[in-house]
């Protein structure tokens, strides 16, 4: 077995609102290998956001602890890289300057930023675009660019929420076939927050299905579908049909009991 990129080990959240604790995730456990590709589905509302932000040190977690390459998660984690549905990518800045921008947080000196910025570019098929500002880009451009951005820095783990969500299906599809091929060539660890149950399966490797609130998880389906794969045809395979069907068994009790609240 490969060594864990992520160890989650009784994680609870708990708040207070409106006078009343909530409980947000309740004593979750779960190992994600070095270089898998993971995907989170359940109900809104039931923490898959959640835990990825605690796993990038962005809310602390109530109870449990989370480690991350070695490295027990207790503040802003540095060594992942995060890409939302809302891109941070600034319209008075070029592609390749937006696309920079962490290499300046970090110090990056200018020749080694360009150097680096024109390899991002092309991994995204973004090169000759590099001048382009971003209102100047299709809405799949400028999600390439924040992948770029994100993918910039070179870290290990991506952890990425709903991030093709706002993108028509077509879009969605060539972002996804992209991200399988960046993945695959650079091997890194990926947790993947969605509301799409084919998108997960058509992408991660292992898909983790959450409970309704208070959220646990409920079950793991392992994807047994061999990697290369074609996004679009995938969908075809029995494989593919048979990991439908036992998500959907399991989901959809859970997103009946959130509909009835």
């Amino acid at each position: 077995m490969t060594s864990a990129a992520i160890s989650i080990e009784g994680v609870d959240k708990r708040y207070i609102g409106r006078g009343r604790e909530v409980v947000a995730l309740d004593h979750v456990s779960l190992r994600i290998e070095e270089g898998e590709f993971v995907a989170f589905v359940g109900p809104s509302g039931c923490g898959k956001s959640t835990l990825l932000n605690m796993i990038a040190g962005i809310i602390p977690m109530s109870s449990g602890s989370i480690v991350h390459d070695d490295r027990p998660v207790t503040a802003i984690n540095r060594h992942v890289g995060y890409l939302t549905q809302a891109d941070s990518v600034l319209p008075w800045r070029t592609v390749e300057q937006n696309v920079g921008l962490p290499l300046e947080y970090r110090g990056v000196g200018a020749a080694e930023r360009q150097k680096r910025v024109a390899e991002m570019l092309e991994l995204v098929d973004l090169k000759g675009f590099g001048k382009a500002f971003p209102k100047e880009l299709s809405g799949g451009m400028r999600k390439r660019v924040a992948l770029a951005q994100m993918l910039a820095y070179g870290p290990d783990t991506l952890l990425m929420d709903e991030p093709f969500g706002a993108l028509d299906a077509q879009l969605k599809l060539v972002m996804q076939q992209q991200l399988l091929r960046i993945w695959q060539e650079q091997k890194k660890t990926i947790v993947f927050v969605t509301h799409d149950l084919a998108e997960a399966i058509a992408l991660a490797s292992r898909v983790i299905v959450f409970s309704g609130r208070p959220g646990k998880i409920k079950y793991v389906e392992p994807i047994d579908i061999p990697y290369p794969r074609d996004v679009f045809k995938v969908r075809f395979l029995p494989a593919f049909e048979a990991a439908y069907d036992n998500l959907w068994r399991e989901l959809s009790p859970e997103i009946a009991k959130g509909e009835e609240l």
